[in-house]
């Protein structure tokens, strides 16, 4: 089986979750949350991010992996600091050889509620009937499965497309 790991970057808490793929069978695998000490210098923050991730692809070995399009919001300083965990969420899994695909947050939501304008809470709700093995689930790591599936059903539509 495919095995694919979800990121939801952040720099307070980055959500993961892997799953397995067989055929249209998805089925999870182990999740959770990397929360950096907020007393920690903000380069030890990053620090913690990339290690906490590369940690998780060294205990689960995913073949690929997907990076949530975080949205930016009107706070620059934020913005940057949210871009500086992403940057951490992209480059663990480049440096670990998998492929990484990016999806917006639209796009994710589309691929496991049905719409792109889908609450968090409808995420979580969606999580628990398509992995049910997964239990509850943080919001963060809700939305790393949920990218995880939003790979996967892109993998099939690239795989449809290939073969027509």
């Amino acid at each position: 089986a495919l095995r694919i790991l979800g990121l939801d970057p952040g720099l307070r808490r980055t959500g993961w979750g892997v799953i397995a793929c067989e055929g249209a069978r998805i089925s999870h695998v182990a999740h959770g949350v990397i929360a950096p000490k907020e007393t920690l210098d903000f380069a030890y923050r990053l620090l913690t991010l990339f290690e906490g991730i590369t940690a998780v692809i060294e205990a689960h070995a995913p073949d690929e992996a997907a990076v949530e399009e975080t949205f930016m919001n009107n706070n620059a300083a934020s913005a940057l600091k949210l871009g500086h965990a992403r940057a951490m969420a992209l480059l663990a899994p480049a440096r670990a050889g998998l492929p990484v695909g990016e999806y917006a947050a639209k796009v994710v939501k589309k691929a496991v509620v049905g719409t792109g304008s889908a609450e968090k809470d409808q995420v979580g709700f969606m999580i628990r009937r398509l992995l049910p093995t997964a239990g509850e689930t943080t919001a963060d790591a809700a939305d790393a499965l949920a990218v995880a599936i939003a790979h996967a059903h892109a993998r099939k539509a690239r795989k449809l497309g290939a073969a027509a």
